[in-house]
C-alpha cells in the first residue's frame, strides 16, 4: 500500500557509498492508500524525530512546517487525506489515513519519535487521532456522540500512537459560530421572516459596515444562544433524515445549510478578542512576555450582508454533517457539549497524555480557542504560547500592523518554527 520503493532504493544507494552520518536532503511522494497522499522530506543530518502535518480537508503536502522543520533538522511528512478530494466517508475514518502516515514514518530508518502537527482544522484531526490511539475504539463509540466510529479495534496497535503533538491556531467549533442566528425557518432562510433583533448586519444592533462593530453584551449573549438553537435544530433534522434513510423511507441526499457567514468574532474585536488569563506572548524580537492578557490584533473587514447571503455549507449527506461539523450546545461561545462529537479538540485533549504545545496567532479569531484547548489538556507536559503579529497562515500580519498602528511584525516564521524546534529537542 505504501509506495516506498524509490525511497528505499535511495537509502540503499547511500549505504552502498558509505554515507552514514549525513545524507542529502530528499523529497519523496508517498501513496498512503484510500486516496490519501503524502510528501516526505528528510533533513541533511539524520534525526530520530519526524513531524507529521495534516488537515481535515486541505492539502498539507507543502505546508510551511514541512520545509521549515526539515531545515531545522527534522524529518517531515505533509499529507492529504481522503477528505481533501471530497470523500463522502464518515469523518471518523480520517484516523486510518493518519495511522498509515504514522506507520510510514516509523518504518523509516532511525525515526523513533513521531510528532503530530495540527494547524487550523488539523488540530481537530490530531486530537481525535491521539485520543483514539490512547483510549481505544470505545472512546469514539460513546453513545453521547452524534456519530460513532466504524472501527473494530483491530485496525490500530500501541505503536500507532504519536509521541507528542503541536496545535497551531486550531479552531474548535466553526460552523455553529458562523450560523446567522436571525434565521427562523431553514426552509426559507432568505425570506422576510427573520428575527431582526438578532440580525448582526443591522446598525441598530451594533453593526458597523465600515469596520469594528460594537455589539452589546446582551446582544452577544442572545445571538450566541440563538446560534446554538439553530444548530441543535439542524442536528435534529439530520438525525430524523438519517433514520428515514436507514428505514428505506427516503434516498440519501446532500445536506445543505444556508447563510453561514455571520461570525461575531470577525465583526467585533471584543468577541473572543483576548485570552482570559495572562499568557505567554512570543514577541517579534524572540523574547517571551508572560505577564499580561494577550489581546488580538486581527483586522476587522469592511463588510456587509452579501457574504452571508451567498455562503452555504453543502455536505454529501447527513452523516457527513453529523460527523464533521455538528455539535450540541446552549451558547455557541461558552456553553458547548464538546463531547457530543468525535471531532472536537477540547473534548479529545482531555483524554491525551503525551506532551502538547499549543500555539495561537495574535492576528486571528482563534486566540481564546487555543487557550481553552490548553486549559482542557490532560497532559502533564503542556505549554501555550501566542505568536505576536502572526496571521492564520503563520506569516507576518502586515495588515494587522497597519490596522492597529502596531508592529511592524517581521519575524513570525523565524520565531514560530524556532520555538517548535526548541520545544521538540527539549523533550524528545
Amino acid at each position: 500500500m505504501l509506495k516506498r520503493s524509490v525511497l528505499l532504493f535511495l537509502f540503499i544507494l547511500m549505504l552502498g557509498f558509505g554515507i552514514s552520518k549525513a545524507i542529502a536532503q530528499m523529497t519523496v511522494d508517498v501513496d498512503l492508500g484510500n486516496g490519501a497522499l503524502a510528501r516526505y522530506r528528510t533533513p541533511a543530518v539524520p534525526s530520530h524525530i519526524a513531524f507529521l502535518s495534516v488537515h481535515s480537508s486541505a492539502d498539507f503536502r507543502n505546508h510551511p512546517s514541512t520545509t521549515e522543520l526539515r531545515n531545522r533538522g527534522f524529518h517531515t511528512l505533509g499529507m492529504t487525506t481522503r477528505f481533501t478530494g471530497g470523500s463522502a466517508d464518515q469523518r471518523e475514518l480520517i484516523a486510518i489515513d493518519v495511522r498509515n502516515a504514522v506507520r510510514f514514518l516509523r518504518s523509516q530508518p532511525g525515526i523513533t519519535k513521531v510528532v503530530l502537527i495540527g494547524h487550523s482544522g488539523g488540530g481537530r484531526v490530531v486530537a481525535y487521532y491521539q485520543a483514539l490511539m490512547e483510549n481505544g475504539v470505545s472512546f469514539c463509540r460513546d453513545p453521547n456522540k452524534l456519530t460513532q466510529c466504524p472501527f473494530s479495534g483491530l485496525e490500530f496497535t500501541p505503536n500507532d500512537r504519536a509521541g507528542g503533538f503541536v496545535m497551531l491556531d486550531s479552531g474548535t467549533v466553526n460552523t455553529v459560530r458562523r450560523l446567522n442566528a436571525s434565521i427562523r425557518n431553514e426552509k426559507d432562510p432568505f425570506g422576510p421572516a427573520i428575527n431582526k433583533t438578532l440580525d448582526p448586519f443591522l446598525e441598530e444592533n451594533g453593526f458597523n459596515p465600515a469596520g469594528d462593530s460594537t455589539y452589546s453584551d446582551h446582544f452577544v449573549q442572545k445571538y450566541s444562544q440563538a446560534q446554538s438553537r439553530r444548530m441543535n435544530g439542524l442536528i435534529q433534522d439530520a438525525l430524523r433524515i438519517n433514520r428515514q434513510i436507514e428505514l428505506g423511507l427516503r434516498d440519501d441526499e446532500p445536506f445543505v445549510i444556508s447563510r453561514v457567514d455571520a461570525r461575531l468574532a470577525e465583526l467585533d474585536l471584543d468577541v473572543h478578542g483576548s485570552t482570559l488569563n495572562p499568557a505567554k506572548l512570543l514577541k517579534n524580537n524572540g523574547t517571551i512576555d508572560d505577564t499580561q492578557i494577550v489581546h488580538t490584533v486581527r483586522v476587522v473587514p469592511t463588510t456587509d450582508r452579501e457574504g452571508d447571503l451567498e455562503r452555504t455549507e453543502e455536505y454529501a449527506n447527513v452523516v457527513q454533517f453529523l460527523s464533521d461539523d455538528a455539535v450540541r450546545s446552549k451558547n455557541s461561545l461558552d456553553d458547548i457539549d464538546w463531547c457530543s462529537s468525535n471531532n472536537q479538540a477540547i473534548c479529545n485533549v482531555r483524554q491525551i497524555s503525551i506532551p502538547i504545545l499549543v500555539m495561537g496567532t495574535q492576528g486571528h479569531y482563534f486566540i481564546r480557542d487555543q487557550e481553552e484547548i490548553y486549559e482542557n489538556s490532560a497532559s502533564a507536559d503542556k505549554d501555550f504560547v501566542v505568536v505576536e503579529g502572526a496571521n492564520h497562515n503563520l506569516a507576518n500580519c502586515n495588515a494587522c500592523a497597519a490596522f492597529h498602528g502596531t508592529g511592524p511584525y517581521t519575524n513570525v516564521p523565524l520565531n514560530l518554527w524556532n520555538h517548535v524546534r526548541d520545544w521538540a529537542n527539549a523533550r524528545f
